[in-house]
């Protein structure tokens, strides 16, 4: 009996025993998810704080005279705008097409700003008062406007040589035309159209010395139609060649219609022309819009003008169409190395003018003359 007793006792202290164990074990374990979870909620409160700062995205905003899905001018900035997207980490683009120019835009400007941009584009000559009035409003952000000439204390101004793409374009245009007759459709008599008419046709005369330039000013920037009416006048009247200071491809689209060279401009459009298509001055705008944004964010963004060219990259030339001759590639190709080496100037000073008199060359962002061998009016 005293055994039976003895051997309970036991038993029952090693039950006990386990049950203690076991209770410990539980502790231990909810101690053990406790601290889980306080870890857990850390990381959470981690990740929440690092996705605040990351919710707070640097905005840029672009305005565009025309559609994006142009394939000329504002579809070069939109490709340039894709490239800042893709190489800024934490960068908000937003991207408005069509605005017209004039006193309206400010409203768009100033819209912008209150909502948060941090850095503002216009990309036509017609936002420059506009968008320096909206910078005067908005002292705090950045404003850029491509190819004008006024700046303030918070707004710059940003283009670059078209004039040297120009000046190369013009060399084939020369070499394609049978008859020295060519033709230039044109927006706005502004500096920057006159200057390119004026390399466009310095160059074609290197290749041939009597090629003229005739000149029509169609007043828009992207209107097909109108465009392609204009070219087909020029053809009309017995160019051979079309080239063009234009958003659309309807110029070239005439110009192949009618067995004629194509010279375009901003980007390669030869998909839509391209038995007519010789090539173009074209642009590259990513990196100037990364280096701009990076320097705003950073704070050590000061308004300028800038001007890019060939040699940096900002200009270029498109591939050559099917009808220019080796020997003329050849040629441009020289020119060009000669410009990226400051050997050669596309617009010498002096000048010779529309009236065969030499003359200085002046501040080429004010030109406001045609050169010899262009055909028409410079004021339009």
């Amino acid at each position: 009996m005293a055994r039976n007793r003895w051997t309970f006792m036991v038993a029952l202290m090693m039950v006990l025993a386990l049950v203690a164990a076991a209770c410990s074990s539980d502790d231990d374990a909810s101690s053990d998810d406790a601290s889980s979870d306080t870890t857990a909620a850390s990381a959470d409160e981690t990740t929440t704080t690092a996705a605040g700062e990351a919710a707070e995205p640097f905005k840029v905003a672009f305005v565009h005279v025309g559609p994006t899905a142009d394939k000329g001018w504002s579809w070069a900035h939109d490709q340039g705008a894709q490239y800042l997207e893709a190489n800024m980490p934490g960068v908000e683009i937003t991207t408005l097409e069509s605005i017209p120019e004039g006193p309206d835009s400010q409203r768009v400007f100033e819209d912008l700003a209150a909502d948060g941009n941090q850095l503002i584009f216009g990309t036509s000559f017609g936002y420059m008062d506009p968008m320096l009035a909206a910078a005067e409003n908005y002292p705090d952000v950045a404003f850029m406007h491509a190819t004008g000439y006024k700046t303030s204390d918070n707004m710059g101004n940003y283009f670059g040589a078209a004039e040297e793409g120009r000046y190369l374009s013009g060399m084939a245009a020369g070499a394609r035309s049978e008859t020295g007759k060519i033709g230039y459709v044109a927006a706005f008599p502004i500096p920057e159209v006159l200057r390119g008419i004026n390399a466009f046709t310095l160059g074609a005369r290197e290749i041939n010395p009597e090629a003229t330039v005739q000149v029509v000013w169609t007043s828009t920037w992207f209107d097909p139609p109108t465009e392609g009416d204009a070219a087909q006048a020029l053809l009309d009247s017995g160019v051979d060649v079309i080239a063009m200071h234009q958003d659309s491809s309807a110029p070239g689209q005439a110009a192949e219609a009618a067995g004629a060279g194509w010279v375009g401009y901003n980007t390669d459009m030869s998909e839509f022309a391209p038995e007519g298509w010789l090539t173009a001055a074209i642009w590259d705008w990513g990196p100037y819009y990364l280096t701009t944004a990076e320097a705003v964010k950073a704070g050590s963004w000061a308004p300028e003008a800038f001007y890019g060219n060939i040699a940096d990259g900002m200009v270029g030339i498109a591939p050559f169409g099917p009808s220019v001759s080796a020997e003329t590639q050849a040629l441009i190709e020289t020119r060009q190395g000669e410009i990226v080496a400051g050997t050669f100037v596309v617009l010498p000073d002096p000048i010779v003018n529309q009236a065969g008199n030499e003359q200085p060359l002046g501040d080429i962002f004010s030109m406001d003359y045609f050169v010899e061998g262009v055909i028409g009016s410079p004021t339009g």
